[in-house]
Parts: C-alpha cells; structure tokens; sequence
C-alpha cells in the first residue's frame, strides 16, 4: 500500500542518494503529444537540497524532451526504485525548472555533482508531493558499475563541440516544442542556425 509523506525525511533521503538509476517522466501539455521517460544513472548526478527540493546534473545527450517539457509546464515526476535490499519505489511529483550552463545560477548549482563533463543544465525540482510504495513487483538487480561513456564522449568533443552538437540535436523536442536553444550561434553564424 501506498504512503504519502509531507517530506522527503532522513531516512527517505538516505534511500534516493543510495539508488544507482532513477527515471524521470515528462510530457507537453498538447493531448496528442508523446509522455517522455529518461533513464539517469551516473552516480552523484542526484543530490536532494532540502525537504521538498532535489535536482540532478542534465548532461548533453542526443535528445531533450525533459527541458522541452519543462519550459513548456514544467510537470516533472522522478521514480526511485530498489533494485536490491528491501523493495521500495518511490515517486517525486512536483514543477521543475531548467537552469542552463548560461544561466548565472549554474556555476553555483554544478558545484553540487561529482560528475560535471558534459553537463549542459541543472534541472531543479520543487517537490509537491512524496509517496512511496511497496516495489514487490519490481525485480532484484546487482550493480555492476558505471557505463563510463556519455562524460569521455562528451569531454572528447570540448566546449565548442559540445555546443554544436546541441544545436543539432537539442533544439526542438520530437513534438516541435522549443527545447535546449541556449547555445550562442557559432562566430560568422547568423540568428544561431547551424553551418552547413
């Protein structure tokens, strides 16, 4: 049976810091457009800053529905579950907030993570709502280590690199929403389109 609580507590807290994948759902406020769902498991890229905020490091990747989303409405649950020791989900509903490598609150927020190679934002979640629930039918998984690829292969690319590869990839969201458009247009680029 499900459990709502008025915060995220020690013990819960304790919980969330020690899972090695959460997931976080999103999706546009359009009926016909797509529920998104990122899996996010490089350790230390969670951190919980009080009892009803938490954030994670958003690194480039090849999509970027979560920030789509989140400019657009900013709906965001995060799920927790335990895939070894006693079972447990848990499940952050709240509004979360993009803040961007270009925002000035960034350099203080990305202090927070171990992990910072590719980092393009800090998503920020005000929590609204904390529940638990039993995770009987979640199954057990060993954790075998971290896939260390998306930070070197980011690293690999460097700063400008990493930036034309978000104007590429991270624009729009597959819905069309406005999504990752943070990125200066590159020197002799007018109105920041990519070079052909």
């Amino acid at each position: 049976m499900g459990t709502v609580h008025e915060r995220i507590d020690d013990r819960m807290r304790e919980f969330l810091r020690a899972q090695h994948v959460f997931f976080v759902a999103t999706a546009p406020l359009a009926a016909d457009g797509r529920v998104n769902l990122s899996p996010k498991g490089i350790d230390g890229s969670f951190v919980v800053l009080d009892d009803r905020t938490v954030a994670y490091l958003d690194i480039t990747a090849s999509g970027a529905e979560t920030i789509a989303h989140l400019r657009e409405n900013g709906r965001i649950t995060l799920m927790f579950c335990a895939f070894d020791g006693p079972p447990n989900i848990v499940r952050l509903h709240g509004v979360g907030r993009v803040v961007s490598l270009y925002d000035a609150e960034f350099d203080r927020l990305v202090t927070l993570f171990d992990e910072r190679r590719g980092a393009r934002a800090v998503v920020v979640v005000d929590v609204q709502r904390v529940s638990d629930s039993c995770g009987y039918g979640v199954p057990r998984y060993e954790h075998r280590g971290e896939r260390d690829l998306l930070p070197p292969f980011m690293e690999r690319k460097g700063l400008e690199g990493q930036a034309d590869y978000r104007r590429a990839k991270n624009r729009i969201s597959i819905d069309g929403l406005p999504a990752f458009d943070d990125d200066p247009a590159p020197t002799g680029v007018d109105g920041g389109s990519r070079p052909d």
